[in-house]
């Protein structure tokens, strides 16, 4: 059983790799918890919902990008960025706030801000302006 800050689809995916049961954020009550603990003693698996959704997002098919965002989900995106980290700087493009971020992706302002600074180090970004710039030069968003 994990219980985390987390709920992004890499952390997610990598504990549930790895063998977790159940996948709690740190949002759960004391209930919560006891009620993951006794799913997982019984080989069942408890996920916050935001977990929930992070792993039917991640599992979906693969939809074609709408227009303004980056062509050819299927290339990698450029300079190590992940998919989720390009999906977080296509809506800075559009001039969404960490917080309207956070909630379109059902993701804590932590995780926002945690993705936003690997961006900035990934593109060589000092700011939003520049990653912008970057977005705009890669074809992102």
């Amino acid at each position: 059983m994990v219980l985390t800050t987390y709920a992004d689809d890499g952390s997610v995916l990598d504990a549930l790799r790895a063998g977790a049961r159940s996948y709690l954020t740190k949002d759960a009550d004391r209930a919560d918890i006891a009620q993951a603990l006794h799913a997982a003693a019984s080989g069942l698996t408890v996920l916050d919902r935001r977990v929930h959704a992070t792993l039917l997002q991640a599992t979906a098919a693969p939809q074609p990008a709408p227009q303004g965002e980056a062509p050819g989900r299927g290339a990698p995106p450029p300079d190590g960025l992940t998919e989720r980290e390009v999906e977080i700087l296509a809506l800075i493009v559009q001039g969404l706030t960490n917080p309207e971020i956070a909630a379109r992706l059902f993701l804590s302002n932590h995780t926002v801000k945690t993705h936003i600074n690997r961006i900035f180090a990934k593109t060589g970004s000092r700011d939003r302006a520049a990653a912008i710039g970057y977005a705009h030069r890669h074809h992102i968003g």
